[in-house]
């Protein structure tokens, strides 16, 4: 069984053939069902010039979402806080939170998200791309939550969202952990760093006006299915799609069938296999195996499960199945 709460991570993959509309309508329905089967939270992530992911607006997204949705929280996995101006971000989250009060999660990202041309195209200016100014301006964002800045923020000031650092490295643990608030890895795409960066946050742990003791949450890539075999077929769209990234040549997500088909060479192999170590892919029973092991070498109080595969059905039956083997 599955011991710890389990939450959502969606990217509205846009699959082949069909419109970006189609996407964030599916995005809706899963989240619509994800809330009927107990899930704590549905989170979309901010990408850019990717044309297989169509959440680039979590503001906006998660603002259709909460008005489709009545007790799940909903939030950002993340907002790429160097892309946007603290302020934009405390006005559009105090937005969200005030209309939805107590139902808004905050996730905050220090990476782009997207190449630097996209990132410039963004902000407009060089300043403020760097990670280094993240701490500076993560701070000026809090501030404009809690009337510390000088600059009202409304909506925004008294209406602060749940807060969380994300990371895929020892960098945003560490803060994360110094500023007393929960982070959130990305195991699903930095597995080897995993539990490294959870050692880090809760040795840095401050206590908190926020939290008083730490709480981390692991992102993991999920598909599960009928049979390992079943499994297996419905990941080859996501490891193709995430090839051809890598590659530099992003696409909307192709058919099982299509991805079955791909003449893979043995070092892109080779890649797929590598980038599914540590992730849950199977029956049932296969990825409750892998999710409780997973909780056991993190020490996880949560896990964010994304399933990125091409058919809405398969990406809410697989949510339904792990939910079958969670702690109820």
């Amino acid at each position: 069984m599955i011991d710890v709460p389990l939450a959502v991570l969606d990217l509205a993959p846009v699959a082949a053939g069909t419109t970006v509309g189609d996407a964030l309508r599916a995005t809706t329905e899963l989240a619509r069902r994800t809330e009927a089967l107990g899930y704590q939270r549905f989170w979309v992530a901010e990408h850019h010039n990717m044309p297989a992911i169509a959440s680039s607006s979590p503001a906006v997204l998660l603002a259709h979402l909460a008005a489709h949705t009545t007790t799940i929280r909903i939030g950002s996995g993340g907002v790429m806080l160097p892309n946007h101006a603290p302020l934009v971000v405390a006005e559009q989250f105090g937005t969200l939170e005030a209309l939805h009060p107590g139902r808004v999660d905050l996730g905050i990202g220090r990476a782009p998200g997207t190449d630097q041309g996209t990132a410039l195209a963004l902000r407009r200016t060089v300043e403020g791309l760097s990670a280094e100014a993240f701490p500076e301006e993560l701070a000026s964002l809090i501030g404009y939550f809690t009337g510390e800045e000088r600059i009202v923020a409304t909506p925004g000031r008294g209406d602060m969202p749940a807060i969380w650092l994300l990371g895929s490295s020892g960098f945003s643990a560490r803060l994360a952990g110094m500023l007393g608030l929960p982070f959130s890895f990305a195991h699903h795409f930095s597995a080897r760093n995993t539990e490294p960066a959870m050692e880090l946050y809760r040795r840095h742990f401050q206590p908190s006006r926020w939290l008083e003791r730490p709480y981390a949450m692991v992102a993991v890539s999920a598909i599960c299915a009928d049979t390992d075999e079943r499994a297996e077929w419905l990941a080859g769209p996501a490891s193709l799609a995430f090839l051809k990234l890598r590659q530099g040549r992003p696409e909307p997500l192709v058919s099982p069938e299509e991805a079955a088909a791909y003449p893979y060479t043995t070092e892109e192999r080779q890649f797929v296999a590598d980038r599914r170590v540590g992730q849950g892919l199977g029956s049932p029973e296969t990825v409750e195996r892998q999710l409780t092991d997973l909780v056991a070498r993190t020490g996880a109080d949560e896990l964010m499960l994304t399933t990125m595969v091409y058919d809405l059905e398969d990406r809410a039956r697989s949510f339904e199945l792990i939910a079958e083997k969670a702690a109820r």
